[in-house]
């Protein structure tokens, strides 16, 4: 058995910060590889704190938390992103990412969201107007409205 620190949410195992003790074969292959957990030691351990204050700030306390984030979302209307295009192209170099919404959204004057929230019903591979689903709670879901615009 193998002990490890969990860096971010594990489904039937833990969240974030959380001390756990895993098969080690399943420590090695896939958890450590794709960073969702790091081996607890006397050095990481110290560092769990740090891992918990980061989840903590971005994450939605409750019901009326997140009807006060929705507000928020709403009254910032559209937000703008600037993707990837070749010259005179509406088709981008790849696609929108939930983490660049999120990113997009901190720099209008929003709150800080975990990129997991965001819910992507298609790839955003052309310019133009889009919206997206964000799942702020079980029970409060908002539509966010963007604008991608085309950057050599």
């Amino acid at each position: 058995m193998a002990k490890i620190i969990l860096t971010t949410d594990v489904a039937n195992l833990g969240g974030p910060g959380d001390i756990v003790e895993v098969k080690d074969g399943y420590a090695r292959n896939y958890l450590l590889p794709r960073g969702y957990a790091i081996v607890a030691s006397k050095g990481a351990e110290k560092n769990v704190r740090t891992i918990q204050r980061a989840q903590e700030s971005r994450r939605i306390r409750d019901l009326d938390h997140a009807k006060e984030i929705k507000a928020t979302l709403e009254g910032l209307g559209a937000i703008q992103l600037n993707g990837k295009a070749a010259e005179g192209s509406k088709k981008l170099f790849g696609s929108i990412t939930a983490a660049e919404i999120v990113d997009a959204i901190k720099a209008a004057g929003g709150p800080l969201l975990d990129k997991r929230v965001i819910e992507l019903r298609d790839h955003i591979k052309t310019v133009g107007k889009h919206s997206v689903g964000a799942r702020l709670h079980p029970d409060v879901k908002v539509d966010v409205r963007l604008e991608v615009k085309a950057s050599q």
